[in-house]
């Protein structure tokens, strides 16, 4: 017989059916949110089981729902692993979490998501309806905790409206721009039972192939054509579009040297083109001496517009007050957010910049061969001096970031993987030797062989890497046989538990671990606060010391084989030489391609503890005889970092706090 309790909650429902709820025969609730992911071809829900989670959790098991539950240790390892399973796939990657804790553990990533503009639904098992505003144990206002950094946040005030949110809630994460979405459901709302025919329909998919306004694309070419010196800067909206061809073609058109945005979170122009010229600089100087020469900027796809650490009014704004700025991109608050824009398209950047293409080749700008080739000729510059440098970094007692990028694209290249790797980037004091070095060319790879975060919240790659490995192919059409995930030693034990996983799911990757025993972009960080405020006049801050013993990770020294071996993760070994780094690399790869366990490499980026700088150049000399990236902007850029500051501080110095 059927509780009052669940008559009132259900008065619809008749008792038979709610009678054979009993009797395990009849759907619930919860089963909606399986049509959904059946009707999306959704095969994953990723957390950490709680009570309040297990009606959902439940619905794994019944083999014709087509879902299994990947369980982690930690909610920001859940949510980076759904992150990592929805750049793969383009569809949203799904996550329960439990009440408070668990969006709060979660809130890094969601950051991350949010600004990298990965779909996802997180599924919130909020304390039981009637009881919530009794202030219940871990119970709180979850929309709250959530809303900043999501597409659309709410809470199910009734069982009846869960089809029509969750239909809402994937629909609106796959709408451009992608983006998460939280939706908190009272646990005893998703067990109610409901008719066997009740079911979601399916999902409203809106096109991201939309073209922009034909009058704004024309006034766009207008001032493209006319320009004397353009530059072009890629942002990620360009890599999930899969649009390098068409963005190739551009600056070619225009001989414009093309820049992506910091932090980038795919790899948004392939690096075989010679316009390409790796990432913005780090620093406001820096992006200063980048525009400094240029009369129009086309800004593509570009959101994350200021990734920097240090701003001060005093020293100007980013772009030159006489640039002028083309906007294209498919969001809208993305479009002159931070400066005024002469022509500004809304329109999906595939779709949109062919036609374009078209209006602006009757009439190309003055002097496009000529910086062409000018282009062409930098480019072989910047790899004669890369390649020496490398040969520099052999003859080094520690291992330089350069000679495990290189070692890794010549395995990658000699295997034929090209097609078939993902790249997962978390080591943040060395981005520019893997960005350089590994293939994201037009030679099989794709935008979303990269995987990095805009974000910048720490801890995002190794739960990645569990989402990306447990997918097969990428909506782009390339695989995951390997997938290789270098992160900093810092950053890789903010969630060592996410060895676990992948040894529980028997996912075979390759874990580098770029290992300086110290903070190293912290201490790099500490240099440019100093730069900028230590003689500016109302601060003249300096701390007591500019080797301060809470930026090492010492007294003990860290293991990280073992640790991983206490996980579940059996395999791996220390690197301390560069000479010794391809035959680890080789050993490595042999083996996350033959077994299903993963490898991690503790590579010795300082085989013993770090002696402490004496002075700004001693901590930063590695950088300075690091090539730059981009070879176009070299001289204006150093010759702002100059002006900026007495203690120059190379372009190619991460920005990371």
């Amino acid at each position: 017989m059927a509780t009052q309790q669940m008559a009132q909650a259900t008065p619809q429902i008749s008792d038979t059916v709610i009678e054979q709820a009993f009797d395990q025969t009849t759907r619930w609730t919860r089963d909606y949110v399986f049509d959904i992911l059946k009707d999306l071809g959704i095969h994953y829900i990723f957390g950490v089981p709680g009570t309040n989670e297990i009606p959902i959790i439940d619905g794994t098991s019944y083999p014709e729902n087509e879902v299994r539950y990947i369980e982690c240790l930690h909610e920001n390892i859940a949510i980076g692993a759904a992150m990592g399973s929805a750049r793969m796939t383009g569809k949203p990657g799904v996550m329960v979490v439990h009440v408070t804790p668990g969006i709060a553990h979660s809130i890094g990533n969601l950051f991350n998501a949010y600004r990298s503009q990965v779909p996802l639904v997180v599924l919130c098992c909020q304390q039981q309806n009637e009881l919530v505003t009794q202030e219940p144990l871990l119970a709180s206002n979850l929309v709250d905790l959530a809303k900043q950094y999501t597409k659309w946040a709410h809470e199910v005030r009734t069982p009846q409206e869960i089809p029509m949110v969750l239909q809402r809630a994937f629909k609106e994460a796959m709408a451009p721009p992608n983006g998460p979405v939280f939706v908190s459901i009272p646990w005893d709302f998703t067990m109610v039972a409901i008719e066997d025919e009740a079911k979601v329909k399916g999902v409203t998919r809106i096109s991201p192939h939309f073209t922009g306004d034909d009058a704004t694309i024309k006034q766009a070419a207008d001032i493209l054509s006319a320009a004397k010196n353009p530059v072009i800067v890629a942002g990620d909206a360009v890599g999930y579009a899969d649009a390098w061809k068409e963005l190739q073609e551009l600056a070619e058109l225009l001989g414009a040297p093309v820049v992506l945005q910091t932090f980038s979170s795919l790899a948004n122009f392939p690096n075989n083109d010679y316009h390409w010229q790796g990432e913005l600089p780090g620093s406001q100087a820096g992006v200063q001496g980048v525009f400094k020469n240029h009369d129009v900027a086309f800004l593509v796809g570009f959101g994350a517009q200021a990734q920097l650490a240090v701003y001060k009014y005093s020293d100007g704004p980013l772009f030159p007050p006489e640039l002028k700025q083309v906007y294209l991109t498919n969001n809208t608050w993305d479009i002159a957010k931070n400066y005024y824009g002469e022509s500004a398209i809304f329109g999906d950047i595939k779709a949109t910049l062919p036609i374009l293409n078209e209006y602006i080749k009757p009439n190309p700008p003055a002097g496009a061969a000529e910086r062409n080739e000018r282009m062409r000729l930098l480019s072989e510059k910047r790899t004669a001096d890369w390649d020496a440098y490398l040969e520099e970094a052999m003859e080094q007692e520690d291992i330089w970031a350069v000679v495990i990028a290189k070692a890794l694209k010549e395995e990658i290249e000699t295997r034929e993987l090209v097609d078939n790797f993902v790249y997962v980037h978390e080591a943040v004091s060395d981005a520019a030797p893997f960005q350089y070095y590994l293939p994201f060319t037009n030679n099989g790879a794709k935008p979303v062989s990269y995987y990095c975060v805009a974000g910048g919240s720490l801890g995002w790659s190794m739960p990645a890497s569990l989402g990306i490995k447990l997918e097969n192919t990428s909506s782009q059409g390339t695989g995951t046989k390997l997938v290789v995930n270098a992160v900093g030693d810092g950053s890789s034990l903010f969630y060592p538990q996410t060895y676990w996983t992948a040894a529980h799911e028997q996912l075979p990757i390759l874990y580098i671990i770029t290992n300086n025993q110290e903070y190293h972009t912290l201490q790099l960080g500490l240099q440019q606060v100093v730069g900028a405020y230590g003689n500016a006049p109302g601060y003249g801050w300096k701390p007591k010391t500019m080797d301060p013993p809470y930026l090492r990770l010492e007294r003990p020294k860290l293991d990280f084989v073992s640790l991983a071996k206490a996980f579940g993760g059996e395999h791996g070994e220390v690197v301390q030489t560069p000479a010794a780094v391809k035959d680890a690399i080789r050993r490595g790869i042999d083996h996350v391609l033959t077994n299903t366990t993963s490898y991690i490499l503790d590579m010795r980026i300082a085989g013993n503890t770090p002696t402490a700088p004496s002075t700004a150049d001693s901590i930063t000399a590695h950088y300075s005889r690091q090539p730059v990236l981009d070879y176009f902007h070299k001289e204006t850029v150093k010759a702002e970092l100059l002006s900026a500051s007495a203690a120059y501080l190379p372009s190619n110095i991460p920005s990371f706090f």
